[in-house]
């Protein structure tokens, strides 16, 4: 498939400014439950994953909450 720049065309998110706000809060409650969940794992195993799923999702779920009030960054 070849993707080429098209001035004319315009740009589409892949999330529509309508349900940024929705991906934000299911975001951040992700966020929160798995921080909760790492905050009382006793496996040194599951606890990198956790934590590596946790700041995605309060990362991700804070840039969304923050573009779905008006301010872009």
């Amino acid at each position: 498939m070849d993707f080429q720049w098209d001035s004319l065309t315009p740009f589409q998110p892949l999330v529509s400014k309508d349900s940024q706000l929705s991906v934000a809060l299911l975001l951040v409650l992700a966020g929160f439950s798995l921080t909760g969940l790492f905050s009382i794992n006793k496996s040194i195993t599951t606890a990198p994953l956790l934590a590596l799923l946790a700041s995605l999702s309060l990362g991700f779920g804070s840039v969304f909450l923050i573009c779905a009030v008006g301010v872009y960054v």
